[in-house]
């Protein structure tokens, strides 16, 4: 690797650190990748960055014209490979927005996908899910957006009480909505003066008319919406615009964020993480940011410190990134600050146990199994019920800890009645099959419920895919509890029932197990039959009764036009979906 570090040019790029079996675990970027990677193979470090760099070995690098394009590349490798030593945004919590939809008659609803930054009607976060559904609640109230998912053949009650103007029976103008939506934006920007006023006007004119059912209603929305918009902490700045303040405080294992989120110059909500640090707090930070705000609507401004180039994160995330100095904005990150160091404090020794249990019990399967370490595992189980309605799920475990945005469940084309081995072979191929088109990460062990039969079936489908992956068997006891563990000759490897690793893959198998078992539950209980859009990623049972419900068959749906998707308030990047996956199926059959 000296003789290679050579030929490394000084200019800015992203550099891949890859181990013995050719798997990228960690990326970086540079503004001087010759420099960068010097450092790693000169000099001392602390124990986390020498044991990364005594994993590697071989590297690779990337130039880019510029730091900006360096760390946006960066954002892009990690998400694609999803490195072992680099921090992951691996868990899967979200925050309750409100969105107005961009329908042609939109709606308003609470939402956590917010992928689709490009609507500028998305408001939140809310602190939790009540208050956002209390003040979802307020506004179908007030303002006569259309509140059905599907539009009827006739007007509903919601007509006749004046909150909605039934595009199902009248014909409703894009431009009738925008009032509605510019009065809901101020709204949820807390400018309710106007609101309250005209409120209260209208319950002091029906209490004159001797209407006090209609008076009651309007004092009961006027206290809602004051309860509502009322300020948890109001914060001392010169505008009201939406930001997020990121304190950070660092040991030398563990990194701590603290998020303040400041909307319409009140706290929102808060939200705090510690990550294990592998490398530099400068570039964990600047990582971690990157992959969050990839899922979350980024703020007009960012406040934070720590980072060396503030600019090139801006440009990433497309929007302001502040160091601040002095006045209320540093006041604000110094309280962010302190949150973070509580939570430093607080949990880094319990994050740290779970860390060593983890990945202690990943260790030893690696040496029972005489494989690398698997950071991420794949578990399949079958489900039906006397052979009817037969399903499979994938759960996904990175390391050691559920990732469950990546589970995956399947409605098997086979007939239920066939061996669970040749549903087995009908769920690896489909989710192996689909994993190599997209390009995307492939596990590092495959595990499957059952014995010999099912580990056989699952490696036959591997070989034919042209990949080798490790596979072991989970073998179940009598009474249908983890017992042991069949390597890929179908060895058997005997567990401790007091170990670490008995109770990783305890709490695998009995995920999988789960997951299989609620999907099939669900098809059982609803006696839906088979549809290959449950495979579609971005269609849920919504949308797929919605397209079923509008074009009856799947060849209807895969000869339709997008336009004609696109009018049920379908986004874009699904009708893709949909369309490519329904060209697929039908060349498959």
């Amino acid at each position: 690797m000296k003789e290679k570090l050579v030929d490394v040019p000084q200019k800015p790029g992203v550099y891949l650190m890859k181990d013995d079996a050719g798997r990228t675990h960690y990326v970086g970027k540079a503004k001087n990748l010759k420099a960068r990677l010097s450092s790693y193979f000169t000099g001392s470090h602390d124990y986390k960055t020498q044991r990364m760099v005594a994993a590697t070995a071989d590297f690779d690098y990337i130039v880019t014209l510029s730091e900006i394009e360096a760390l946006i590349l960066e954002l892009d490798l990690i998400k694609k490979e999803q490195p072992r030593y680099n921090v992951l945004l691996t868990d899967d919590k979200t925050y309750p927005y409100i969105e107005i939809t961009e329908e042609r008659h939109p709606k308003l609803r609470v939402t956590r996908n917010v992928k689709n930054k490009k609507n500028r009607h998305i408001y939140g976060p809310f602190p939790d899910v009540r208050a956002a559904r209390e003040t979802l609640r307020i506004l179908n109230r007030l303002y006569p957006l259309r509140k059905c998912q599907r539009l009827p053949t006739e007007a509903c009650l919601y007509w006749h009480l004046g909150q909605c103007l039934a595009p199902c029976i009248n014909r409703v103008e894009k431009e009738r909505y925008e009032p509605f939506k510019k009065k809901i934006d101020r709204f949820l920007r807390g400018q309710t003066k106007d609101i309250l006023a005209d409120l209260e006007e209208k319950m002091a004119a029906a209490s004159e008319k001797l209407q006090f059912e209609r008076a009651q209603e309007y004092k009961e929305t006027i206290a809602a919406i004051k309860q509502t918009t009322e300020a948890k902490q109001s914060v001392n700045l010169k505008d009201t615009s939406g930001r997020d303040v990121v304190g950070i405080a660092e040991d030398e294992e563990f990194l701590a964020l603290a998020f303040l989120f400041v909307r319409n110059g009140k706290i929102a909500a808060t939200d705090k993480r510690l990550l294990d640090k592998e490398a530099s707090a400068k570039d964990a930070i600047s990582q971690y940011l990157g992959q969050f705000y990839r899922d979350h609507p980024a703020p007009r401004e960012i406040l934070l410190d720590g980072i060396e180039n503030p600019e090139a994160l801006a440009a990433a995330l497309e929007t302001n990134v502040h160091i601040p100095k002095r006045g209320g904005k540093r006041r604000l990150l110094a309280m962010a600050k302190e949150n973070a160091k509580d939570t430093l404090k607080n949990e880094r020794l319990k994050t740290k146990e779970l860390q060593e249990r983890t990945f202690g019990a990943l260790e030893e399967l690696a040496e029972e199994l005489g494989i690398p370490i698997p950071y991420r595992i794949e578990a399949l189980d079958n489900a039906h019920l006397f052979g009817t309605h037969a399903t499979s799920a994938v759960v996904v475990f990175v390391n050691g800890q559920p990732k469950k945005d990546e589970y995956r469940k399947f409605k098997l084309r086979k007939e239920a009645a066939a061996a669970d081995s040749e549903l087995l072979e009908e769920a690896v191929y489909r989710r192996y099959r689909r994993l190599l088109m997209e390009e995307k990460k492939l596990p590092d062990l495959i595990l499957v419920d059952g014995g010999i039969q099912q580990m056989q079936a699952t490696q036959e489908v591997l070989s034919a895919l042209g990949r080798s992956i490790p596979v072991a068997g989970m073998v179940k006891s009598k009474d249908h509890k983890t017992h042991h563990l069949l390597d890929s000759a179908h060895n058997t490897i005997a567990l401790a029932k007091t170990g670490r690793l008995f109770r990783l893959l305890s709490k695998i198998q009995e995920e999988a197990h789960r997951f299989a078992t609620e999907y099939h539950k669900k098809i059982r209980g609803k006696g839906l039959f088979e549809s290959v859009l449950d495979d579609v990623e971005g269609v849920g049972e919504k949308t797929k009764m919605k397209l079923l419900g509008t074009f009856k068959t799947i060849k209807a749906i895969r000869e339709a036009k997008e336009e004609s998707l696109r009018e049920l308030g379908i986004p874009q990047k699904t009708i893709k979906n949909i369309k490519a996956h329904l060209e697929q199926d039908n060349k498959d059959r």
